[in-house]
């Protein structure tokens, strides 16, 4: 008889274990916590960035279109050089003004051409041709008012001259339209250059011989004449 209480027992224990283990299963899952590495190995990869465009190769200009450059590079370069040189050799504040003027406009340009020789593709000269470190190699050699008259006369009007009937040939020639661009702006600055030797180079004949100027008598220019006045 005390076999029966012991029976009940052992179901009521197997009852309970039964219930807890239902209960269990019908738990929901708790998900696992995920380590730093986990998470990060988890991270999807960034989309691959398109590859940038090869830049274009600069259009191949003709022969014409860059000796354009190098020649108002060379003009520029030696307007520039000369000033320098007038505005500790020379005498008259007319004439360092003159050159103070020069150095600033024409290195103004050069900058625009280099600039506009870069974009192109054209590699320009660093230094001076042989005529005009020639002509910079007879200035160095002299000094008061022989250098003043001798710089007016060749940097400020025989240079701006032949610079000046150089551009209007060279446009006639060149086909890429910004360097004609770049020549046609240029050239106006030029005569207006030339205009003020021709006004110095009067005022300071006068006032050393107390009579009028002669500068459109100066024979020893390369081509002999005057600009012809731009077309309106």
């Amino acid at each position: 008889m005390q076999k029966i209480p012991r029976i009940h027992s052992a179901l009521a224990l197997a009852g309970a274990l039964f219930a807890a283990g239902a209960a269990q299963a019908q738990a929901p899952a708790q998900p696992q916590a995920k380590t730093p590495a986990q998470s990060q190995a988890q991270v999807p990869a960034p989309a691959a960035q398109p590859a940038a465009a090869p830049a274009k190769p600069a259009a191949k200009l003709e022969r014409s279109d860059r000796n354009a450059l190098i020649d108002m590079a060379q003009s520029n370069m030696a307007e520039i050089a000369n000033a320098r040189l007038a505005l500790v050799k020379g005498v008259n504040p007319e004439i360092k003004a003159y050159a103070q003027r020069m150095l600033d406009e024409h290195g103004k340009t050069l900058a625009e051409v280099q600039a506009l020789a870069q974009a192109k593709g054209v590699e320009l000269p660093k230094e001076l041709n042989v005529k005009y470190k020639a002509k910079g190699a007879l200035l160095q050699t002299l000094s008061g008012d022989i250098f003043d008259r001798t710089y007016m006369k060749q940097a400020g009007r025989r240079d701006h001259r032949v610079t000046h009937e150089q551009l209007k040939d060279n446009l006639d020639k060149i086909k890429d339209p910004d360097i004609k661009a770049l020549a046609t702006k240029m050239r106006p600055v030029v005569e207006q250059h030339l205009l003020a030797a021709d006004e110095l180079i009067a005022r300071t004949a006068r006032n050393a011989t107390g009579t009028a100027g002669t500068p459109g008598n100066d024979t020893s220019t390369a081509t002999g004449k005057e600009p012809t006045p731009m077309k309106k």
